[in-house]
């Protein structure tokens, strides 16, 4: 076994994953520390490189919010890490303002992510998987937080902090019948989309039959990339819906991602927190830009008019049993019911993606030795999770808070403003606990 890499220092906290959440967050803490003290931050990501969604981004591919929710603009638009002075810094400024969008591409979005984050890499350490977190005890109180994580060369690394923040983002949300096909390169969540897809044998133009699980805009957005990247493939889009749904972006409708609504959800009792997401559910979730839909829906005309069926639409569909064909031929054989006629039939496919969303449990599994301390894992409107009186230790989340903090949680909208509430709540923790390190050099001193 490997020996893990133990560090002497104490960090006043460390974050998991280093998403637009937690840089919005570095941002927050370093404007903070001009005025009230810098504090010892490091973030912890398991990507080799920065990259946000990077094996999803597509050409087609566009933001679904504005520019203006960037990762400051909204708590503070004078700051040199807003979108703007991004594009200024790029000479692309006059060019953006000619487009006349709000909406940038996605992959130009994440070039301004790895843009800032650029500028952190003091703070940050890539090629780092956080396994677990772990108590640091002293007279049976949580004094510290012990973070436990591995680098691309297998190492653990172990170091200690008074606090945490999980930002570790969503996990690929694989539906049961297809878990035993997870190693199966011809059958891929959408969140490995470009990877896998390079390794297909349309990349070099041979005929591929590929069906797409789901309606949301990732089975959208993969099905316009195959139509229009791939000449050679055929496409089934498979959903158990009726239709396509367009995304509610109204301006109205929009409200419910403003910091206001979110302050109004988290006073709610929590039957009325969970009617006020169902409500606006389709602003967010198995939903399509319009824009998208439409192109979609001409795709399927034009086939209709020439009378030559690339590409097949099967709705109201659930698949039923997936299974890898012992025949390379045959691929990966599926048993489909359309749910309205009830009618069972099989279809084979060179492979399959899974636009079937993300879950939202990683947190529950890096917590698990706090387990004792924390309860239903119930946050505070600062999202700092409620513990018992034993743990002094800070823990917070970014991701993991809709039930209690509604839809935007999960989304971009409200970045800087919860930014600067965590960092807000970091320095009054601080500042209760003091930022003297006696009680944890005695700990690391006595450790084993």
């Amino acid at each position: 076994m490997t020996q893990a890499i133990a560090s002497p220092l104490v960090h006043d906290l460390i974050g998991v994953g280093f998403g637009p959440s937690n840089l919005a967050l570095a941002i927050a803490l370093q404007e903070r520390g001009a005025s009230q003290g810098n504090l010892d931050v490091l973030f912890l990501d398991k990507q080799a490189d920065y990259r946000w969604h990077g094996n999803t981004l597509v050409t087609q591919s566009e933001l679904q919010i504005s520019f203006l929710k960037d990762l400051v603009t909204l708590r503070n638009p004078t700051s040199p890490y807003s979108f703007v002075n991004y594009l200024k810094a790029h000479g692309r400024l006059v060019d953006f303002i000619n487009l006349g969008t709000f909406y940038p591409c996605r992959m130009e979005y994440n070039d301004y992510l790895r843009w800032v984050a650029g500028q952190f890499t003091a703070q940050s350490r890539y090629g780092e998987e956080v396994l677990t977190i772990e108590p640091v005890l002293h007279n049976h109180q949580v004094e510290a937080l012990r973070v436990i994580s591995r680098d691309t060369c297998g190492h653990q690394h172990v170091r200690t902090t008074r606090s945490v923040v999980v930002s570790a983002g969503g996990t690929p949300r694989i539906p049961e019948v297809f878990k035993a096909l997870k190693d199966d390169d011809r059958v891929f969540h959408h969140s490995r989309y470009l990877a896998q897809m390079a390794k297909q044998p349309c990349v070099d133009n041979q005929p591929m039959s590929i069906a797409i699980i789901g309606g949301g805009q990732s089975a959208a957005e993969a099905f316009i990339d195959l139509n229009d990247s791939f000449p050679s493939v055929q496409v089934d889009m498979i959903l158990r819906g009726s239709a396509l749904k367009p995304a509610d972006d109204s301006p109205f409708v929009n409200e419910v991602f403003s910091p206001e609504f979110t302050d109004l959800v988290f006073q709610q009792p929590d039957s009325e927190r969970e009617r006020l997401v169902n409500e606006y559910h389709n602003t967010n979730y198995s939903v399509v830009d319009i824009d998208l839909i439409e192109r979609i829906y001409g795709i399927f005309y034009r086939q209709k008019v020439s009378g030559i069926a690339r590409h097949a639409y099967h709705t109201l569909t659930t698949v039923e049993k997936a299974t890898a064909s012992e025949r390379s031929e045959r691929g990966i054989e599926l048993v489909l019911r359309n749910n309205a006629t009830g009618e069972v039939s099989v279809r084979h496919y060179d492979a399959v993606v899974l636009a079937t969303g993300y879950e939202r449990q990683m947190h529950r599994k890096l917590l698990a030795p706090l387990e004792e301390y924390l309860g239903d894992f119930e946050v505070d409107r600062n999202y700092k999770l409620i513990t018992d009186e034993r743990c002094k230790a800070g823990l917070y989340m970014q991701g993991f808070c809709q039930a209690s903090h509604g839809l935007s949680d999960t989304l971009l909208s409200i970045l800087p403003i919860r930014a600067d509430e965590i960092a807000a709540s970091l320095y009054e923790h601080g500042k209760h606990r003091g930022h003297g390190r006696s009680v944890v050099d005695l700990l690391l001193a006595t450790a084993s």
